[in-house]
C-alpha cells in the first residue's frame, strides 16, 4: 500500500501527516503497536531512514512512544490525542474557509452552507 506523495513537500512530513490522520481517526487506536520501520517502509514505498525520521519527529511530538524492546506504540494520552484532533480540524477548517472566501462568500454564507451540508448528510 504505497502512499501517494506530493512534490515540493518533504516525504517525512507527508508520512507524519498521514499517520497523524490515521491515529486521530482511530485507524491506529491508543496503545496500538505500529509496524516496524523496515516493514512499514517497504509497505508505503519509502527509504527506512525517511520513515525513521518521521517516527522520531512523532515521538518528540508525543504522538507515539518507543518501548526499546518491543517497538513503537500510539500514545494512550488522551490529552495528546485530543490536541492532535484539534490541530487537524483547525487546519481543515482553515483550508475550507480560505477556499470559500476565494469564492467571495461572507462568513454568514459560509456558516449557512456548512449547516445546510450537515443537514443533508
Amino acid at each position: 500500500m504505497a502512499y501517494k506523495f506530493k512534490n515540493g513537500i518533504p516525504i517525512y512530513l507527508q508520512i507524519i501527516d498521514e499517520l497523524s490522520i490515521s491515529i486521530a481517526s482511530g485507524k491506529y487506536a491508543p496503545g496500538d503497536k505500529l509496524p516496524s520501520v523496515r516493514e512499514f517502509a517497504v509497505d508505503i514505498g519509502v527509504n527506512p531512514n525517511t520513515l525513521q525520521r518521521a517516527f522520531s519527529t512523532m515521538e518528540s511530538m508525543g504522538i507515539v512512544h518507543v518501548d526499546r524492546t518491543n517497538g513503537r506504540y500510539v500514545t494512550d494520552d488522551e490529552k495528546v490525542l485530543s490536541e492532535l484532533r484539534a490541530k487537524l480540524s483547525k487546519r481543515y477548517i482553515e483550508e475550507l474557509v480560505t477556499r470559500m472566501r476565494k469564492l467571495k462568500m461572507s462568513d454568514e454564507e459560509i456558516l449557512n452552507a456548512i449547516k445546510r451540508w450537515l443537514e443533508e448528510v
